[in-house]
């Protein structure tokens, strides 16, 4: 079981950290991206163990990504959409577009449909998933009550 969560996160972890450095993340940075990416993954395949589908677990993991991205660029004061893009690259459907062309060059019609039908449910999940955490995020975090420093 430990197996079936560990090496994905690991996977995802190591791919973000990756995207951080191509996206020119620096310092500590790069590992928030890796957490990020880690944790996106993690409420993937938690999520997938309901009887719901890959759709519904791609916009649980996309609005977790969100909230973390949103919390840590605030701790650190830094622009959200680095920590938000690179987190979420690893749950892009990128094998999802090469089977569905797959089976449209071999003119399997019904196979490229469903698969095509599939990997546009998951990239619109993450955005709508991602998009609607921010947002709401956004709107709540102003009005909640602070603590101020004593001076």
């Amino acid at each position: 079981m430990i197996q079936e969560f560990f090496f994905p996160c690991l996977w995802a972890f190591l791919a973000s950290v990756a995207f951080g450095l191509v996206y020119n993340i620096h310092g500590g940075g790069i590992l928030i991206c890796g957490l990020g990416g880690a944790l996106g993954w993690f409420v993937y395949l938690a999520v997938q163990l309901l009887p719901i589908g890959s759709i519904p677990a791609a916009f649980a993991a996309a609005a977790a990504i969100a909230v973390f991205s949103e919390c840590m660029a605030r701790l650190r004061r830094c622009p959200v959409t680095g920590y938000l893009q690179v987190a979420l690259l690893p749950l892009v459907p990128g094998s999802g577009i090469y089977y569905a062309m797959r089976h449209c060059v071999a003119g399997e019609t019904q196979l490229f449909l469903s698969t095509l039908l599939n990997t546009f449910g998951m990239a619109a999940s993450l955005a709508v998933g991602a998009m609607l955490a921010s947002t709401v995020l956004r709107i709540v975090l102003p009005h909640l009550p602070q603590r101020h420093k004593k001076t």
